[in-house]
Formats: structure tokens, sequence, C-alpha cells
């Protein structure tokens, strides 16, 4: 190996909830470095959640990225000229990350009229068990699921 591994970055969680993965939720849905307006936007989709299931919002938030964490995904391996794509386990920190990513992704897709009531639908029909970044999260097991022929080719 040539260079040194990447040291870790750890966050402060955030200041209303204290909770690291809020805060790492932040970060991702922040443009340009506007964080002030990110957690503005989650802050009011939480509102919004709490009206609408009248459940803790935090609870929503957990039980949405837990549904929507991915425990397999397939990776590109070259073999002898071929290309296959291998099944491969998922790593803690790629899966939470993976699975903000998605409901981030998702949610600025959604139809609603505000930011923070997209935010909020994705994360209600994530917890649900529903919507598109779930959806995404069972499309990448079953790519694994198929093949799974492959997985010999892991190393």
């Amino acid at each position: 190996m040539r260079k040194r591994r990447a040291e870790k970055r750890y966050i402060k969680p955030d200041p209303k909830f204290n909770d690291v993965l809020v805060a790492k939720f932040i970060n991702a849905i922040m443009y340009d470095g506007k964080k002030s307006v990110a957690r503005k936007l989650l802050y009011n989709a939480f509102n919004i959640i709490e009206n609408r299931t009248k459940k803790p919002a935090l609870e929503i938030f957990k039980q949405a990225v837990a549904n929507t964490e991915p425990l397999i995904e397939v990776k590109s391996r070259r073999v002898g000229g071929a290309t296959y794509q291998v099944p491969t386990e998922v790593r803690p920190e790629r899966r939470t990350a993976l699975a903000m990513r998605w409901i981030k992704i998702h949610a600025r897709k959604r139809s609603e009229k505000t930011t923070s009531s997209k935010i909020a639908m994705e994360l209600i029909a994530a917890a649900n068990s529903e919507g598109a970044s779930v959806k995404k999260k069972e499309d990448t097991h079953r790519m694994a699921e198929a093949n799974k022929a492959f997985a010999h080719f892991k190393w």
C-alpha cells in the first residue's frame, strides 16, 4: 500500500437532538455549505412528521434509515478480461451513508411542494418500509442475489 489510510473524521452531534446521525443527515442535505438552511429544512421536516404520525420524529428518522440500509451490494471486478458483478457485504459506516444518500436523492425527486415536506414524506415512507429509497435497497439486494454465482471472485 502506497499511502496511509485516511483518518476517520468524527462529527459533532446536532444541537437540538444531540444526535450524530441527525448531524450527518444535515450534512448530507446541505447545499453550498449552508448548514443553517439544511438544519432548518430538517427540523421543519421533523415537525411535519410529528404532526402526521403523532410519534417522535427522531424515532421515525432512525427507523427510516434502518429500513433503507443495504446489507449487501455488488462491486465490479475485472477477472481475465471480463467484468463480474461480485456481491460483497457493506461496512456499517457505508451502510448508513448509502441509506441517507438514497433517502436524500429520492426525497428531492418527490412531488410535494416544499423541500421540508419532501424530506418528511420520504422519511415516513421509508419508516413504513415503502417508498423509493427502500425500493432502491431491495433492488440492490436483488442484484446481489442474482450475481451470487460470482461470490467466489471476492478477495
